[in-house]
């Protein structure tokens, strides 16, 4: 919120107004592209996940940083996780341990007491204990470092018997906190400014738990599972595409896909952060 500051210079008998326009908080993102070399998340033929989502995440991350707007942060980049972020998983390790084991015995106390109702929430592989945290890291990290958005980057699959086999959905989702946990009003509203501009060019998920394209979930600690975001930090998931689709298959096409998928991106989170009437 911009403040005017009224000072006055006095020149001779003269008292002469001057106004001084203090600049924004400047809005800061974090960017976060799925799993990485160890991890590597999907695969379809030679193509790993991992590599798609850092390459989609840095063409983000340099559209995002032409605007000045914005203070822009990023987990990896090709050689690995960022310096700021393997020193904080390596030096927090326990600190991140006690606060995920925190979280976890305070959001079963309100399940026990119902005050947090469990939902069914879509199937999603169970992280290694180094990739939970990580995830839970990041998390504390970004409340730590007030955070205005936390935007985790994937691609999706589903099972298949080879990683040459083509599976049978396509589309994008777009997964955001379930409405119980306190970050779930703001996400969603971003969830949504982002899905109206990938809309535009791409279907959205065609498997019957994605439907629609926006999907709440409780359980994915990306989105702040046990309470563990604060309701400043708005958090979303996004799963761009089904990695075995056609538009990925070549690097052309996939390039390409990763231009149009960053730009559409991007101006959804303009559109969001942008004031409204």
């Amino acid at each position: 919120m911009r403040r005017i500051l009224l000072t006055f210079l006095i020149f001779g008998l003269f008292l002469t107004p001057v106004f001084f326009v203090r600049a924004a908080e400047p809005i800061k993102i974090l960017l976060v592209p799925g799993h990485d070399n160890e991890i590597w998340g999907a695969q379809y033929g030679n193509i790993k996940e991992a590599n798609m989502n850092l390459a989609l995440a840095t063409r983000i991350y340099n559209l995002l940083k032409k605007d000045k707007r914005f203070v822009i942060y990023i987990t990896r980049d090709e050689n690995g996780y960022t310096k700021e972020f393997a020193d904080y998983f390596a030096n927090h390790r326990e600190a991140i341990l006690a606060f995920k084991e925190n979280a976890k015995k305070e959001m079963q106390s309100k399940i026990t007491n119902s005050i947090f109702v469990q939902k069914e929430n879509v199937f999603h592989n169970t992280v290694s204990e180094n990739t939970a945290i990580i995830l839970y890291g990041i998390n504390k990290w970004a409340n730590e470092n007030k955070m205005d958005a936390v935007i985790h980057i994937h691609f999706n699959d589903y099972p298949r018997a080879q990683k040459w086999t083509v599976g049978k959905y396509k589309g994008f989702a777009i997964y955001m906190p379930d409405g119980q946990l306190a970050n779930w009003k703001e996400s969603g509203q971003l969830a949504a400014d982002i899905f109206t501009q990938l809309r535009k060019k791409y279907i959205a998920s065609t498997y019957e738990k994605e439907l629609g394209g926006l999907v709440s979930d409780q359980k994915l600690i990306a989105l702040g599972s046990n309470g563990t975001l604060l309701s400043s930090v708005r958090s979303v998931l996004i799963e761009y595409k089904y990695v075995y689709e056609k538009i990925l298959r070549t690097k052309a096409t996939r390039l390409k896909a990763y231009d149009n998928m960053a730009s559409l991106t991007v101006q959804g989170i303009k559109n969001y952060f942008s004031p409204r009437p």
